[in-house]
């Protein structure tokens, strides 16, 4: 069984089949799901869909794209108010994306930062989105040392990776990684050791050969395990095992399936 340690299904993308997507993602062996945050507008209606499935979960945070729309608020008291639901594991997605810039550098500073302190009040792991940001990022997460976390959908080069992986975080890879021209990523992949890795699909976007171009969906978990499989040389069934663990381990208010 897999998990898709990081999807958005509460996106208009999902509006109109999300019983069907769910069932195509049981047929696929995918036993748990984290749907994520991105807006605190939209944090009650994940916070529901989450209510209704045993095995999903959710986050809360603010994306860096929208940072600036939240500048003038209370985040940190926000953050604090919505992770006391019961389904909520993780803080996120947060981070700073510098290869968009939809917020000011500042304000994604400031609302990241935000996001590790409510992390270290609440003992809680941070999704982190990181884009052409890595000396910034890293900076912030050594000004709060001994959060926990993940770096999501991870796109960037070996010495980023080691540096994650040297603050003590997780490494979820896409399907990017099956794309023909990510060479370069699949180096990582083989790198980085096999407990300290998740998968995630980050639908419904990034959708992994031999979808790609399509609507992504949690099914896909599949093929990104597949390929981290192919790439360390081992079966499908000690990926599916190991990343299962690594996100029980990581996300630990997040149940088993029984």
């Amino acid at each position: 069984m897999l998990v898709d340690s990081h999807c958005h299904l509460n996106f208009p993308e999902f509006k109109e089949d999300l019983p069907a997507v769910l069932h195509r993602a049981k047929l696929n062996g995918i036993a748990t799901m984290l749907t994520i945050n991105t807006r605190l507008t939209e944090a009650r209606e994940i916070q529901a869909i989450a209510e209704g499935y045993s095995n999903i979960f959710c986050t809360v945070g603010v994306h860096p794209h929208d940072a600036q729309d939240y500048a003038s608020t209370d985040l940190k008291h926000q953050l604090l108010e919505l992770a006391q639901h019961p389904k909520v594991v993780g803080l996120g997605e947060t981070g700073l994306d510098y290869y968009y810039n939809n917020s000011p550098m500042s304000e994604q500073i400031e609302s990241f930062e935000i996001h590790l302190d409510a992390s270290k009040d609440l003992d809680l792991p941070v999704v982190v989105h990181t884009r052409n940001a890595d000396a910034d990022t890293l900076a912030c997460m050594d000004r709060y040392r001994g959060t926990q976390g993940v770096f999501h959908c991870f796109s960037g080069g070996l010495d980023m990776a080691k540096a994650g992986l040297a603050r003590g975080y997780l490494i979820s890879f896409s399907g990017i990684i099956t794309f023909k021209k990510a060479e370069e990523l699949r180096e990582v992949v083989k790198y980085v050791p096999l407990d300290k890795i998740l998968v995630e699909t980050d639908a419904p976007f990034l959708a992994p050969i031999p979808h790609r171009g399509k609507r992504n969906e949690p099914a896909f978990t599949l093929h990104t395990a597949e390929m981290v499989a192919e790439l360390k040389g081992i079966s499908l069934k000690e990926v599916a095992v190991q990343t299962t663990d690594n996100f029980f381990n990581l996300f630990k208010r997040a149940r088993r399936p029984s």
